[in-house]
């Protein structure tokens, strides 16, 4: 299916090493409130900080990867995750953690910019995304089974991040020091289709944060309101990210044949249903059936949102802005489904996001069916857009 002397494989790994943090962001959570003198808000606070400081990298750095060069900055990002994510792996002291964790947050976002970067000027974008969305979703499963049968403590999951960065880091060579472009990706002609694009960029925000919201607090319900052990917990959520590997898989095969607007439009009310039953579950079959069919779906519509975003600016100045807001949105994400689960309940937050998310539809669908009508080239790269599968954060 893929012919190996034409993937950039340096970039899929490096996406994958700067997409794994935020996959296992919430399992980090839980541990850091399990194996530290942490309250749950306090360490949700310290899961969304990281996130945050990963978006700033994207924000920051996004129009500088050209000037400043792919191979340096792809360095630099992995040296401050092995050095954060290590650091707050191996200490014990709460704020060594605190500034390990923004430390590599630093560094997993200065990763994944240099990677969507590098991927938007592939011949074949869509392909090498593909590939990253496949290996980091197989390594987080391989993560998620693995930890719980590694004892307490907080510090499994930050060092499969800092490992993962340090394996990664000699791939780099490959990546070019520097472009002989004379402007960033997001300096020179001025972004078309502004009105679009903002809106989409908002409901983004607002998309990611729903999403988040209820991954943030998915391992607590299938603890305390299922029942469920841990290790049935994440037996469940790899099996939900293997159905998330087939996603990505037929994703990339029907590619934008159907358009867009109905897969984004569509597919966002559909998530919106798999919320309210995951939210609801007091079973092993409701949380599993909720949380596999998430899962599935989850990739496909982001599929055709990276489509989207690319498709209002060809040189892929859109796709990175709105890469960005959505990171801001995974970032709030696991505090917002904290605090509406303490006051209003689980089935209540799964209401309240599901009505949120088919709010976002609306404008996501009018927007999809505005770029279906204009012509430019699609450009397709990823968006910084992540779940994350809490299997250790006890109620």
């Amino acid at each position: 299916m893929f012919a190996p002397r034409t993937i950039a494989w340096p970039l899929v790994a490096l996406f994958t090493a700067g997409y794994l943090a935020p996959y296992l962001l919430p399992t980090t959570v839980g541990r850091l409130d399990s194996g530290l003198p942490l309250t749950t808000t306090q360490a949700g606070a310290l899961g969304s900080a990281l996130l945050l400081s990963s978006a700033s990298a994207g924000f920051v750095l996004a129009s500088r990867v050209e000037r400043i060069g792919a191979r340096t900055l792809a360095r630099v990002g992995l040296t401050l995750a092995v050095l954060g994510y290590g650091t707050a792996a191996l200490t014990g002291s709460v704020p060594a953690v605190v500034v390990g964790a923004l430390i590599g947050g630093l560094g997993s976002g200065t990763a994944t910019t240099v990677a969507a970067t590098g991927i938007a000027a592939q011949p074949d974008p869509h392909r090498t995304t593909t590939l990253g969305l496949l290996g980091v979703s197989a390594l987080a499963g391989a993560v998620y089974l693995t930890v719980p049968h590694l004892g307490p403590g907080h510090g499994q999951p930050p060092a499969a991040i800092a490992l993962t960065a340090l394996a990664v880091w000699p791939l780099t060579g490959r990546l070019p020091v520097r472009t002989v472009a004379a402007h960033s990706p997001l300096d020179g002609t001025r972004l078309p289709h502004r009105r679009s694009g903002t809106v989409l960029a908002a409901a983004m925000l607002c998309w990611s944060l729903a999403q988040n919201a209820l991954w943030g607090v998915s391992g607590r319900i299938g603890l305390a309101q299922a029942h469920l052990t841990e290790a049935t917990v994440g037996a469940v959520f790899a099996v939900a990210l293997g159905a998330g590997l087939l996603g990505v898989t037929v994703a990339g095969a029907v590619g934008p044949r159907f358009g867009r607007a109905v897969p984004v439009g569509g597919g966002t009310a559909v998530i919106a249903g798999c919320i309210v039953l995951s939210a609801s579950a007091a079973d092993l079959t409701s949380f599993a059936a909720g949380e596999i069919a998430w899962n599935l779906l989850y990739p496909v519509v982001l599929s055709y949102v990276i489509g989207l975003a690319a498709s209002l600016d060809p040189r892929g100045r859109w796709a990175v802005l709105v890469g960005s807001a959505s990171s801001l949105g995974t970032a709030a994400g696991p505090l917002t489904g904290s605090v509406l689960a303490e006051r209003a309940g689980f089935p209540a937050m799964g209401a309240v996001l599901a009505v949120g998310l088919l709010a976002i539809a609306v404008p996501m669908t009018v927007v999809a069916l505005g770029a279906g009508r204009r012509s430019l080239p699609v450009v397709e790269i990823p968006v910084e857009t992540t779940r994350a599968y809490d299997t250790t954060a006890a109620a």
